[in-house]
């Protein structure tokens, strides 16, 4: 049996972070349990605002929630009621502080998540599955993407016995680990049973900038920041930069 593991756990550390960020040895179980229900409450709540992931902080006695998602009007609700009562509902649920951020996800056909919940969706309303993932991958390469690999299994098509298909455009190098590749799961609900639902969605390669490229970024970097910075008066040297002399300023020392 081969070993599968996530592409966003494989990467941890070098090009993706945790969506838990606190540290507590002590009360580290009860913590993860929270971390559970608060995830499943959320996602569950905001099952139609097309939620990508929720990024929980804790600090102390104050918990802090960055929810991203593809419909951010949703999730605010008119005049900001419903981020409110949500806070409320999760305040009451852990007893803590809560502050609670929403993130928009610009292009929503690059993220994996989002196309696995839309085809989801499309599957329980009864949408041909292949034609589904054809259009979910023609519209992710189209935005941008190197390459996506989606997957169902199940009782496809509501036949007897349950079987895998699966559709690929583009590269997927799963194991390199400057691939920028974001994984997705999600779950139709349909007369015959469940429908897995399985998306590797390749954005761009990440590589290791050379030291001539270090300083070519440093050079444009003190370039602009010189020409925003106001004129000096009568001649003085800019305080902000003190190690970069202008022309002027070297002709008033000669000078002195």
């Amino acid at each position: 049996m081969g070993q599968k593991v996530p592409p966003k756990a494989n990467r941890l550390g070098y090009i993706e972070d945790w969506t838990s960020r606190w540290f507590n040895l002590r009360e580290m179980p009860e913590l993860i349990e929270e971390d559970l229900h608060i995830r499943r409450y959320v996602k569950q709540k905001l099952r139609f605002a097309g939620m990508s992931k929720l990024v929980i902080e804790r600090a102390g006695k104050y918990l802090r929630l960055a929810i991203y998602t593809a419909r951010p009007g949703i999730v605010i609700g008119r005049g900001g009621q419903e981020i409110e009562n949500l806070r409320q509902e999760i305040e009451s649920m852990v007893g803590k502080k809560t502050f609670v951020n929403v993130m928009e996800i610009k292009e929503p056909t690059l993220d994996a998540q989002l196309v696995a919940d839309a085809l989801a969706m499309q599957i329980e309303k009864n949408v041909n599955y292949r034609r589904a993932i054809k259009r979910a991958i023609g519209s992710s390469m189209n935005s941008g993407a190197l390459g996506i690999k989606i997957m169902v299994s199940g009782r496809l098509g509501g036949v007897d016995i349950a079987r895998t298909e699966w559709l690929k455009e583009g590269r997927i190098p799963l194991h390199t680990f400057r691939a920028d590749i974001d994984y997705g799961f999600s779950e139709a609900m349909i007369k015959k049973g469940k429908i897995g639902i399985k998306v590797w969605l390749f954005k761009k390669e990440f590589f290791r900038k050379t030291d001539k490229d270090l300083i070519e970024e440093a050079r444009l970097v003190d370039k602009e920041t010189i020409e925003s910075l106001p004129e000096p008066e009568s001649g003085r040297v800019k305080e902000i930069i003190p190690e970069i002399k202008t022309e002027e300023t070297d002709v008033v020392e000669e000078k002195k």
